[in-house]
């Protein structure tokens, strides 16, 4: 295994610095790269293929996850060339859960090196017109409406004082907005809703069961469209969430396709695996079976 850790140094809390301890001895085991600015995790991840590396490493968050992902996607064949793997050093690390990787770092680390692939279905995301046209790729979730308008105005000074928290206060503000309209169709069925979550496995946000159905490997998006978003959604989900970690089934709309497309206000984004991403509409698809990762 010839591997390339990209390395967050910006994380935070004790299992990052844990890894930092390490870095020494990780550093003879393989390439070691760290990343300096937004953007970094995603050049380093598509250099490091274009320089022979088989298998690319990323250590931190969902977010540098998603930039390591998509660097390799940025690779012609990338996918194919090299695998994914994972150092949970976020506060979350939801994609590190769903594939059962320990979150813990020092118990995670033997087992990316023991090299065990499995492969999963890559999902995608295309914007633009054709012929014009970009690809974000994600592993584990996405969405449109109430997440990623919240992500929108997350206060990056404050969530540098008080972390996670900073998500809330972002959603509480996203919540006395006017909810957009979003239309989801997968080309034999129109529905509207004004949150639209996307999940490649079953999880969001942690232990959270948003999708039960779902599989990484199982061929399918897994799709789940709120009606409507207000206080008393907010309050039944989340009260549903806390005691039997699901939604309730009457407060969504579920949804089971290969592709299918979220039409909404061109002032309106998309998030993927936590990150912002571009304006709708977009364009949801997946390859199958396309992404290589290393899990237990």
């Amino acid at each position: 295994m010839r591997a390339c850790v990209i390395f967050n140094p910006a994380a935070k809390g004790q299992k990052a610095e844990r890894f930092r301890r390490c870095l020494a001895a990780i550093g003879t085991e393989c390439d070691l790269q760290r990343t300096a600015a937004p953007g970094d995790a995603r050049r380093l991840a598509a250099a490091a293929i274009t320089e022979g590396h088989d298998t690319v490493i990323a250590a931190g968050g969902d977010g540098t996850l998603n930039e390591v992902l998509n660097g390799m996607g940025d690779v012609p064949g990338g996918f194919e060339r090299a695998r994914l793997g994972v150092l949970p050093l976020g506060t979350i690390n939801v994609f590190a859960r769903e594939i059962g990787l320990p979150t813990n770092p020092d118990v995670a680390w033997p087992i990316l090196l023991r090299g065990n692939e499995r492969r999963i279905d890559l999902p995608r995301i295309e914007t633009g017109e054709p012929g014009n046209s970009t690809h974000t790729y994600f592993a584990q979730l996405a969405g449109a409406g109430l997440d990623a308008r919240a992500i929108q105005l997350v206060d990056w000074p404050l969530k540098k004082k008080i972390g996670p928290l900073a998500y809330v206060v972002a959603g509480l503000k996203a919540m006395t907005e006017t909810q957009a309209a979003l239309t989801v169709s997968d080309g034999t069925r129109i529905t509207t809703g004004q949150l639209v979550l996307v999940g490649n496995g079953c999880q969001y946000g942690g232990p959270f069961r948003i999708f039960p159905d779902a599989q990484l490997a199982d061929g399918w998006l897994h799709v789940c469209i709120f009606p409507c978003v207000n206080w008393l959604t907010l309050i039944r989900c989340g009260l549903a969430l806390l005691s039997h970690r699901q939604l309730p089934p009457r407060s969504v709309i579920r949804l089971r396709a290969k592709s299918f497309t979220v039409i909404g206000p061109a002032t309106r984004h998309f998030e993927v695996d936590g990150e912002l991403g571009r304006p709708l509409p977009a364009r949801f698809s997946l390859q199958p079976a396309g992404l290589r990762v290393l899990a237990p």
